[in-house]
């Protein structure tokens, strides 16, 4: 879990907002959103959400305030080793004496890891042994680890582990890999014992089995559907399994026929990969066309001149198709006067095509008949394919017409409409649609140029793009010449062209038509909404900009307040309308309307005139907010600020709700006006004060604040009022040995590098750091428990751990027996410290006082070696708000520098016969005289 808090001052309360950039400066958004909340968590995080996060507060009055924080996320991968051999000038796959062995490992890690090789039992390093060389690869950047063979040796054949390590950051432990190295060591090998291609049946069971033939350790396997990389490939088949080394694929079906292949991998070597591509017998996507004499112009067939039918189908495997040809039902062979050909798929095709041909030279009235065109596979498995072709007197090629008056429509938003292209000819032909994007030549627009009519080509002046489609496809087929368009769109728009396919039809030049659909849709406008509050006998503008229309010509605008109209309009040139009111009054307040509309409809710009003013905000950092507390009643301090006090008449006064909480839902409301000095003007950001009396301990109550102006009543705001007892509120005296789990509500610093650890000598773990530390508590007690910093790894010298005292409030007046006194008292804070060890770093005692801002007070400190036992300091402070008091360990130059403090009292008063250690206090005594100094540096010189 990732908790990241950020800690705001200022008033109107900040908006804080988070955000993220990572290594290629990408800003990251949260899951598409950025995080508007003081404290950021991330459950679970992941590698990849490390980087620097950004928390910016802003609450509208100077410039934003901005804080960054790198976050690292440690981890370290298992390490794996690969082995690899140089062989010189032959190849050899076992691994023989005198060759160069290398044993590559890597892990991904974060920090970086590093690396140590052990043969056997014994780590090896540089230069320990000749034959042994360990290097890092300046093209890995030291992120692998290469332990060198060279020349293999007898005593070289062994166990090597490689142990990476990130230092325990973060309490990762170390990683290891294994690997045997020995003179059966070899990279792997397998076959697949398969025809190569395997033709089946659809429906038919497949069976793929992968044998290893090699390779030591033994190598694993995996299927991958595809011939890419070894280490890429497509998903298997959903209904594909895998037991063991063999894959099936159950009743097989077309679209899973294709290149299957087995890779095997011991980390030995190269991988080794092998393929077995399975065919699916299949006949598909028959298709026939008929070409005309192709020595005349004339399109038409005629008697005497020459006819071919063509046909084509896709057939899996293609060696396996053939081809036969019926004349009104009976075989035709071939002769001089009817030539039957049959072609080869071609080099470039993308499926296995294959194609034949009939030519009928000198066509007599005796040819006119049903022609077929059967294709089959030889093994017979799959059915037949049949294609009829009719020729007649009556076979004439394709004409193409739009309907008179249907080449330029002009639909309304939403609406379905049809595009019809006419099509004639026999055989009756498929019509394609497409759409294209059209430039003009000459600098007119598209849609003056969109005519009716059929045409052969592209228009003139037209230069075509494709476009795509409204359902995202390149081109849609349609067997009776209509395409429906469903609840049209603007996008939807534009020049759409049908045209003749080249197949099951006449072969000639496609014909064509353009159809041009133009969309009209109402106005777009902004701002849909807004709300404008305005006092009295001012000026406001009202903008209604016009965003995108169709038609875009004629254009009217509309302005209402209520239903009274104000003015109207056309709109010219501008693509925006203006409402001016010079001098704001009452009638004018009310909701302002602005419709612009052409044929397809209206766009409505809406605003809302109104003079209440804008809510309060409370102000939740009220120092001492409790300042009354009486036995059964307690009074609490409201503070607040106007939002924007100058956006409308002047606040005259504040109605103030009170309702007590936990009571029946509909209790009533306890109402009371507090008013505003006539002569006060109020600005943004000056904080109001009013104190609330009588309240009952320890209910909670319902606050609401609504501003008046002479406009009304504004928008109100509410807070809770929660009663919190103190802690010792009058601070007789307050102890804690830190022997409870709660550690009497003291807390840890966020804004610290590490935290204070609670222990006893009884549990602390007995690998912990020598001659440092208390071996007790303060008592001597190895059961007791105390506070302490650790300063082993991954600390740092200079880190600071601070630990929180609860919050104490402070009375103006303070009683002493039957005596009030009317001052800010004196308190004594005690507590015994343990410094031992080489490389202790410092103590410091900080008084934190709330205010309008919180501020730290230092009022003690120590540094260095005090020896291996409890010492006691006491120290009087003088506080004058509620306080806090902030112990602070600072880590030293090494890890012996655990600080450790127990028994903490705060007391009411002077301290009491302070230690003389306390002279190493920040704020020393004052000495009326020289001569007390002199006494007192004097007595310190004999206890030493």
């Amino acid at each position: 879990m990732l908790e990241l808090q950020c800690l705001t001052t200022g008033h109107p309360r900040p908006q804080v907002r988070w955000t993220k950039t990572s290594g290629s400066s990408v800003s990251y958004r949260f899951q598409d959103a950025s995080v508007f909340n003081d404290t950021l968590h991330i459950a679970h995080i992941l590698r990849h959400q490390g980087g620097r996060y950004y928390c910016k507060a802003d609450n509208g009055l100077g410039s934003p305030a901005i804080k960054s924080i790198r976050v690292d996320v440690y981890y370290l991968d298992d390490p794996v080793i690969t082995v690899h051999q140089s062989v010189g000038g032959e190849t050899r796959e076992q691994f023989y004496f005198e060759r160069t062995v290398f044993l590559r490992c890597v892990a991904s890690s974060n920090p970086p890891v590093s690396y140590a090789w052990r043969r056997n039992a014994h780590f090896l390093s540089q230069g320990s042994d000749k034959g042994v060389e360990i290097y890092e690869p300046f093209f890995t950047q030291g992120e692998t680890k290469i332990l060198k063979l060279k020349n293999l040796r007898p005593q070289d054949y062994a166990n090597y582990t490689c142990v990476s390590s990130v230092r325990n950051v973060c309490g990762i432990p170390d990683k290891s890999a294994h690997f045997n190295l020995n003179n059966r060591t070899a990279s792997p090998s397998i076959r697949l014992p398969v025809d190569d291609p395997l033709v089946v049946n659809p429906g038919q069971t497949v069976t793929l089995p992968c044998v290893r033939s090699g390779g030591e350790p033994l190598p694993t396997l995996r299927w991958l559907r595809g011939v890419g990389g070894a280490a890429e490939g497509e998903e298997l088949p959903e209904r594909s399994a895998v037991s063991g080394d063999t894959l099936t694929l159950p009743a097989i079906t077309y679209q899973e026929g294709g290149a299957y292949s087995c890779v095997a991998s011991n980390n030995v070597g190269n991988l080794a990969k092998k393929t077995a591509t399975v065919l699916v017998r299949g006949l598909r996507k028959g298709r026939f066309w008929i070409t005309p004499d192709p020595y005349h112009d004339d399109d038409h067939i005629q008697i005497g001149r020459e006819v071919k039918i063509s046909c084509q189908v896709e057939a899996t495997p293609p060696e396996e198709l053939r081809f036969t040809w019926l004349k009104n039902g009976r075989p035709l062979r071939s002769s001089e006067r009817m030539v039957i050909t049959h072609t080869p798929d071609p080099p470039d095709a993308a499926a296995p095509l294959g194609a034949t041909s009939l030519d009928i030279i000198d066509l007599k009235f005796t040819d006119f008949g049903t022609y077929t065109c059967v294709a089959s596979l030889a093994s017979g498995a799959i059915p037949e394919v049949s294609i009829d072709v009719n020729i007649s007197s009556t076979t004439v090629p394709p004409e193409l017409s739009v309907p008179r008056g249907r080449s330029h429509l002009i639909v309304q938003e939403g609406d379905t409409v049809d595009l019809q292209c006419l099509v004639s000819g026999k055989p009756k032909p498929i019509i394609l649609w497409s759409r294209v994007f059209q430039e003009v030549g000459g600098g007119a627009s598209a849609s003056a140029t969109a005519g009716g009519g059929a045409s052969s080509g592209q228009p003139g002046g037209l230069a075509a793009a494709a476009v795509a489609m409204p359902d995202g496809s390149a081109q849609t087929e349609s067997y009776d010449g209509v395409l429906r368009l469903v609840n049209v769109s603007r996008e939807m728009g534009g020049s759409y062209r049908c045209q003749t396919s080249q197949y099951n039809g006449f072969n000639v030049k496609p014909r064509e038509a353009v159809i041009e659909v133009v969309v009209q849709f109402p106005p777009t406008v902004e701002p849909a909404y807004t709300e404008i509050r305005q006092g009295l006998g001012r000026a406001f503008s009202l903008n209604c900009r016009l965003l995108s229309a169709h038609p875009a010509r004629i254009l009217r605008y509309e302005w209402k307040l209520g239903s009274r109209l104000l003015t109207v309009g056309q709109m010219n040139e501008r693509d925006e309308t203006d409402y001016q009111n010079r001098a704001l009054n009452r009638e004018g307040y009310g909701e302002y309307t602005c419709d612009i509309t052409n044929e397809a409809g209206a766009g409505r710009c809406t605003f809302l005139v109104t003079g209440k003013a804008y809510p309060p905000e409370f102000y939740y950092d009220t120092s001492s907010a409790v300042w009354q507390n009486r036995p059964r009643v307690y009074g609490f301090t409201l503070q607040w600020t106007q939002m924007n006090p100058d956006a409308v008449d002047r606040i005259l006064a504040y109605r103030l709700g009170i309702r007590q909480i936990g009571k029946t839902p509909d209790s009533r409301w306890w109402e009371q006006e507090i008013p505003v000095g006539v002569d006060r003007q109020m600005g943004r950001g000056q904080l109001l004060t009013y104190n609330l009396t009588e309240l009952i301990k320890p209910e909670s109550y319902l606050i609401r604040l609504t501003p008046i102006s002479r406009y009304g009543e504004g928008d109100c705001t509410e807070r809770t009022v929660t009663y919190s007892a103190p802690i010792n509120p009058h601070l007789r005296e307050f102890q804690c040995g830190f022997e409870d789990e709660a550690v009497c509500l003291f807390s840890q610093d966020k804004t610290d590098s590490f935290d204070w650890t609670r222990h006893s000598a009884a549990t602390r773990n007995t690998k912990y750091t020598p001659n440092t530390g208390p071996s007790s508590d303060r008592t001597g007690s190895k059961q007791g428990f105390y506070m302490y910093i650790e300063t082993s790894r991954p600390r740092l010298e200079g880190d600071k751990a601070r630990l929180l005292t609860p919050t104490f409030n402070v009375g103006s007046k303070v009683t002493h027996g039957s005596t009030t006194v009317s001052a800010n008292p004196t308190y004594c804070f005690s507590f015994y410290y343990h410094m031992y060890g080489k490389h202790i770093g410092a103590l410091n005692v900080l008084l934190r006082q709330k205010a309008q801002t919180v501020a730290d007070t230092s009022v003690w400190s120590l540094s260095g070696n005090q020896g291996d036992r409890w010492r006691q300091t006491k120290i009087n402070i003088h506080p004058t708000s509620a306080f806090q008091v902030v112990l602070e360990g600072v880590r030293g130059s090494g890890i012996e520098g655990d600080i450790a403090i127990d028994d903490v009292t705060i007391e009411e008063g002077v301290c009491k016969n302070p230690p003389s250690n306390n002279l190493r206090s920040l704020a020393p005594p004052a000495f009326s005289h020289i001569w007390q100094l002199c006494v007192i540096l004097a007595l310190i010189g004999c206890q030493r």
